[in-house]
């Protein structure tokens, strides 16, 4: 079976939502309710990539990333932040912390497939 991805996102509409434009894609996905569930679930499971919200409680997606990247096993995990935050300064926040590519909400199916498939294949 290959990785899955895990979406990791508070809220359950977005969850759903990306879930089902990548599970249509033929993604296995897992999804996360907040950056600690995401944690969690990425030492429980084989994860290829994480796609992970910024704004959450318990733990906001900068400091999953941040978490993530310190553990050498997942240094080099494709992450994709997809955020409302549409400001220069969180976008490059994220690219400080680690992820890979940041999308701005509201997500482009075809987009995401594309970028979720082309991070996967490096």
């Amino acid at each position: 079976m290959s990785k899955a991805v895990l979406i990791v996102d508070d809220s359950e509409m977005v969850r759903n939502f990306h879930a089902y434009i990548l599970k249509s894609a033929g993604f296995n996905v897992i999804s996360a309710v907040d950056g600690a569930d995401g944690l969690e679930k990425l030492y429980m499971n084989d994860i290829g990539l994480v796609l992970t919200d910024i704004n959450m409680p318990n733990m906001d997606g900068y400091t999953l990333i941040e978490k993530i990247r310190s553990d050498e096993e997942f240094e080099d995990l494709p992450i994709i932040i997809i955020s409302t935050e549409d400001e220069a300064r969180d976008k490059q926040r994220g690219y400080d912390a680690g992820a890979n590519l940041y999308i701005v909400k509201p997500t482009d199916p075809a987009n995401l497939i594309e970028n979720v498939r082309l991070l996967l294949e490096e």
